[in-house]
């Protein structure tokens, strides 16, 4: 079994940064964020498989280039590192973790099996 917590969401102000944290437990192959809006999907931000060989980062222009994602295996914990935060990034962040190949990209929730309870993350303009 797979566990995952996330931490370090909260409000900020726009242009701002937080780093989100999910420390996961057990046996996975690779690990995602995705936030979600009510009455939205889940929107995939960010991919990176448990050597940290691949990465997929959202190239849609909503998200380009403010989010990273990063992990530390030693310590069981994947980052998503976000900057210049805007209102519209208001959402509840989910990290997600899952076995087998990095493909297919974009990654689909569908592709995880195991999540977090979600941080909430509010950015007030």
């Amino acid at each position: 079994q797979v566990h995952l917590m996330e931490s370090g969401g909260g409000s900020v102000q726009a242009g701002g940064s937080l780093r989100l944290s999910c420390v996961v437990s057990g046996d996975h192959s690779k690990k995602a964020w995705f936030r979600q809006t009510p009455g939205n999907g889940r929107e995939a931000l960010a991919a990176i498989d448990f050597g940290g060989r691949n990465t997929w980062h959202n190239g849609f222009d909503s998200v380009k280039g403010r989010f990273t994602i990063s992990q530390d295996n030693s310590k069981n914990m994947v980052y998503l590192q976000m900057k210049n935060l805007k209102p519209e990034d208001s959402a509840m962040y989910y990290c997600a973790a899952g076995r087998g190949a990095f493909p297919p990209l974009p990654p689909r929730a569908s592709d995880y099996t195991y999540w977090g309870q979600g941080t909430q993350v509010t950015v007030s303009s």
